[in-house]
């Protein structure tokens, strides 16, 4: 039998996971340089305030080094291609939220967002899923800032309560 039969054949270095391994050996720096910066010893023990997130720097590296490993060897399974409608919908439904959140308060913008995932995940029309997650939004809002006394946006919903 010939080498080209017995070999599987060898697949082209996955991009999309070099890239990930190169944004996680940049999150895993930062954090390892922000770490250095802690002050504080650790004292008469070896725990100190900068332990943990050196261990969470230490961590990421190697799973940069790991995806990168295994992103050059093209070991990753083939993905399915990316259905984009739903993610636009998801995406822009944070971008009206954020956008919303002071002017429209809480219960609006969160009502809009519910209602923009829904809709990304093929559940009803907007007509009925918009005040349904506005009135989800405003109990949430009521039990975070009437209850627990935390403050959150309040808008023309909120500020008849």
């Amino acid at each position: 039998m010939s080498d080209s039969a017995e070999r599987p054949a060898r697949r082209r270095p996955d991009v999309a996971a070099l890239l990930i391994a190169a944004g996680l050996l940049i999150v895993g720096a930062v954090v390892l340089w922000d770490a250095s910066r802690i002050s504080g010893g650790a004292g008469y023990a070896r725990v100190g305030p900068s332990t943990v997130p050196n261990l969470i720097g230490i961590c990421l590296l190697v799973l940069a080094a790991w995806t990168a490993f295994e992103g050059w060897r093209g070991d990753f399974p083939e993905r399915e291609a990316q259905n984009y409608p739903p993610l636009v919908w998801i995406v822009g439904g944070l971008a009206a939220q954020m956008l919303l959140l002071t002017t429209a308060g809480f219960s609006i913008a969160t009502g809009l967002l519910f209602a923009a995932t829904a809709k990304a995940f093929g559940k009803g029309p907007l007509w009925k899923t918009i005040p349904i997650g506005i009135v989800i939004s405003f109990i949430v809002w009521a039990v975070f800032a009437k209850l627990l006394q935390l403050s959150l946006p309040a808008g023309p919903l909120e500020r008849l309560i």
